[in-house]
């Protein structure tokens, strides 16, 4: 049976190309350059923040512990250190670490179903930045103690008079000010027409 025909029950068999949630008029091949970016986006960002908390829970939490102190990486301009935050950014909302849990999971899937209007590789870029920080620190929240859903967030980049933070929540700010920037230059999601 060819697609659009009726079946045997007097529907009809969808074209699997046809996904009413896509814009027809974005290229196919461009769609999925852009999703190729996205994932690869993503996959680099959770696998560079998990490599980098992984060295810093076996090198600097022990170098802590010891009474060592932190790493000086530029004097007391920029230090590598070891907190486990229970909050979000900046430690706002210390002990709710569940419900940053689940708002990182609705925006994973928001970001998911956006990406099916996907044709500008710079919103490409920015999403999967943003979804890659969220997976991140996500995966530390599903990961570490005291549970699923409650576990702390590795944050190790100490700034003078800044909130200690960590290589997904770069991403995640970096991302957003992308974001920002594409949306005041007018840059659709769906990329250039024509």
């Amino acid at each position: 049976m060819s697609s659009g025909e009726p079946g045997g029950d007097g529907s009809t068999t969808a074209d699997p190309e046809a996904d009413p949630s896509t814009d027809p008029s974005i290229d196919p091949d461009r769609r999925r350059r852009c999703l190729l970016i996205l994932g690869g986006m993503a996959v680099g960002a959770v696998v560079l923040d998990q490599l980098v908390k992984w060295w810093v829970v076996s090198a600097i939490k022990p170098r802590l512990e010891s009474g060592e102190g932190p790493i000086l990486v530029v004097g007391d301009l920029l230090k590598f250190t070891y907190v486990e935050n229970t909050g979000a950014a900046f430690s706002i909302g210390v002990g709710y670490t569940w419900i940053f849990t689940i708002v990182a999971v609705v925006v994973a899937v928001v970001i998911l179903r956006t990406s099916r209007r996907l044709g500008s590789v710079g919103w490409a870029l920015a999403l999967g930045g943003l979804l890659g920080g969220l997976l991140g620190n996500l995966i530390d929240r599903l990961t570490r103690p005291p549970g699923p859903g409650l576990g702390y967030v590795v944050d190790f980049i100490s700034l003078p008079y800044f909130a200690v933070f960590n290589i997904a929540d770069m991403f995640i700010t970096l991302s957003a000010a992308g974001m920002v920037l594409l949306a005041l230059r007018g840059v659709e999601i769906s990329g250039p027409r024509g």
